[in-house]
């Protein structure tokens, strides 16, 4: 059982529903595009992004130029809005300046009490496009400024996260553990036996209740017919999800599990598919609560950007 399992596992993959897919370990691999996100605790609950004063723009391309940003942003979910800064609310000042005959975006992270966190430069446009404020112009400013943006707000989240002695840069995230239900035979007992000793090696904590946990993870599984194999015998598909949740509730991410295994083999004791399974699952677990809680991103330096600390070594 455990030769056939470790040659079904190869097609295994994970997907990791935060912001787009990241890579992990083989099997589990990254099906889209490379991930752009802001960590899931950021500091701004929202971003407001205004129409610019200063943009070197008329009123209707700046008001473009604002709304194509907030777009972008959102695709790197980050919760931007292009509208008027609120109360209570983090925002992006935008501005325009002149370099010889072009023109350099600027972008402004503000805190709520409006004071600037960090700043980051877009790329030079030529100033003859810039002040003709065709829409496909200022899309692609836009296209260059929202991962940019996305650097500087993981930067900022990493910088408090690394003053505050409560985060999870400083001590093992706390982890309440469900179960894993739907599997047949023994395999609810088997996996989530084998996922709490595989978790246990991990910098992280199981803990028997959740009360005051950080995160919480689920197990299921689900079978159904498969494919008929290549020697004609009956195959079933097996799917195994295991979803983690922040303390909101929230979802921080499921890494899922797909392979054809012969059918009814896992009817009565799983054994070393338990210990596979799990394994990988501990793992990818871990990731998705390193990736989204952002205790390994590097903070900004005196609010400067990645760019800025670059040039000024």
């Amino acid at each position: 059982m455990l030769r056939s399992l470790r040659h079904a596992c190869l097609p295994f993959s994970a997907l990791f529903l935060l912001a787009g897919c990241i890579d992990v370990p083989h099997p589990f691999s990254n099906p889209g595009k490379a991930a752009k996100e802001l960590a899931g605790n950021a500091p701004p609950a929202r971003l407001d992004v205004p129409t610019p004063t200063e943009a070197l723009l008329p009123q209707a391309g700046a008001q473009l130029w604002s709304k194509a940003v907030a777009e972008e942003l959102l695709q790197q979910t980050i919760p931007a809005m292009a509208q008027p800064v609120r109360p209570g609310d983090w925002w992006l000042k935008m501005r325009a300046k002149m370099q010889g005959d072009q023109v350099i975006p600027v972008y402004m992270v503000m805190t709520p009490k409006n004071t600037i966190r960090a700043t980051q430069e877009g790329a030079p446009v030529p100033a003859a496009l810039w002040s003709a404020a065709d829409a496909q112009t200022l899309h692609t400013v836009a296209l260059d400024a929202a991962p940019r943006i996305t650097s500087v707000l993981t930067g900022i989240q990493a910088d408090d996260m690394e003053k505050d002695p409560k985060s999870l840069k400083h001590r093992a995230a706390r982890v309440y553990f469900t179960g894993v239900e739907g599997a047949p035979g023994d395999g609810n007992i088997s996996l989530a036996r084998a996922f709490v000793t595989w978790f246990s090696k991990t910098p992280d904590a199981i803990q028997n209740t959740s009360e005051n946990a950080d995160y919480i993870v689920t197990g299921k599984v689900k079978l159904s017919p498969g494919p008929v194999g290549t020697t004609h015998h009956p195959q079933e598909h097996i799917e195994i999800v295991w979803r983690v949740t922040d303390k909101a509730g929230k979802e921080a991410g499921a890494a899922t599990q797909l392979h054809d295994i012969e059918a009814h083999s896992l009817d009565h004791y799983w054994g070393d598919v338990a210990v596979v399974a799990a394994q990988e699952a501990a793992a990818a677990v871990d990731q998705i609560i390193d990736r989204y809680s952002g205790r390994e991103n590097a903070p900004l330096a005196d609010g400067t950007t990645p760019s800025e600390k670059a040039k000024a070594k």
